[in-house]
Formats: structure tokens, C-alpha cells, sequence
């Protein structure tokens, strides 16, 4: 193995340790100059609206970017931006664990058999936060995080995973 293919390898592997963990998407028509204030839309008055502990810790953080972006908090019925956000439940399948294998062979000829490590369903949510126009009610801006909570996260690793993952969302705030 030459140097140059070393290095080569160390570069990719430090440019992917690089790769954004959140995904955006915008109007292209919005003019993101326009907008100076923002609000959370008005909560209704059922009890299954109550406010969970990651949606205290997600507002907190949303606020503190906003603020950073220069943006004023106002009340929903005078703001220029509606914010929204969700933390969407998905399924993902995990291999942990060894596989086993064995294997008999002389020469060019042999023969294997091998199992894959075992499989487990993880059930996870990405955090999903949307800046929604107030009066057009159209969603303007997006951004999903790539990187999840979980019940088996501390409640000090989840508000700190998500003030984390909400300053990466709005690095993309403005769009270019």
C-alpha cells in the first residue's frame, strides 16, 4: 500500500465524518429577507395538547436559533413565520452481534457456511421542523435531522442531542 493511497483513504473517511446530519428544503420562490418575526402557532385547548418534555426542550432550542438568525418573537396572529415541528416515528433494522461461520478447504477448492449476525427492529424518531409562511400558510422552509432520539437516551443526552441537532437545522437558515 502506498502513501498516496493512505492518504487518499484518510481524507474520505474525514470528508464523510463531514456529512451533514440534516437535510433541508425551501421555497425557492420565498423571500427569506422579508421575514423579521415568528411565533409557535396557538396550542388547542384539549388535553392532547399538553406539552411533552422534548417539546419543551425543542421549543427552547428553536428559540435560541431564531433569535441567533435576528428573527423577533411575536404572537401568532402578527407573525411573519409560523413554527411547526414534529418528531416523525420510524423503524429501522439493526445488525449487532457476531455472525458464525466455518469453513473446510485444501488447496483451490474449499467450502464455507456462515450465518449473519442477528437482526433487531429499533424504533426511533427524527426531529422534523418547518417554518410555515403565516400568510400564504405554506410551508417555506424544512429541515429533517438524519441523526434520532430514542427511549433508551438520559433526559441530559436528549436535550443535549437536540439543541445539537436544531443548531445544525438552521446553519442551513437562510437558504443561499
Amino acid at each position: 500500500m502506498t502513501i498516496r493511497t493512505v492518504v487518499a483513504s484518510l481524507t474520505m473517511l474525514l470528508l464523510a465524518g463531514c456529512a451533514s446530519n440534516v437535510v433541508t428544503d425551501y421555497d425557492s420562490a420565498a423571500v427569506f429577507g422579508n421575514y423579521s418575526s415568528w411565533a409557535f402557532p396557538e396550542r388547542d385547548g384539549d388535553s392532547a395538547s399538553f406539552e411533552s418534555l422534548d417539546d419543551s426542550r425543542i421549543r427552547a432550542a428553536v428559540e435560541r436559533e431564531l433569535n441567533r438568525e435576528g428573527l423577533d418573537k411575536a404572537a401568532a396572529d402578527a407573525a411573519d413565520l409560523l413554527v411547526t415541528w414534529q418528531i416523525v416515528e420510524e423503524e429501522r433494522l439493526e445488525r449487532s452481534g457476531l455472525g458464525f461461520g466455518l469453513g473446510i478447504g485444501r488447496g483451490n477448492f474449499g467450502w464455507g457456511l456462515s450465518t449473519a449476525p442477528p437482526i433487531r427492529e429499533v424504533q426511533e424518531g427524527k426531529l422534523v421542523v418547518e417554518l410555515v409562511d403565516a400568510q400564504s400558510e405554506r410551508v417555506v422552509w424544512r429541515a429533517a435531522s438524519r441523526r434520532y432520539l430514542n427511549e433508551d437516551q438520559s433526559p441530559e443526552y436528549r436535550r443535549e442531542l437536540i439543541d445539537e441537532v436544531v443548531a445544525d437545522m438552521f446553519t442551513e437558515y437562510p437558504p443561499e
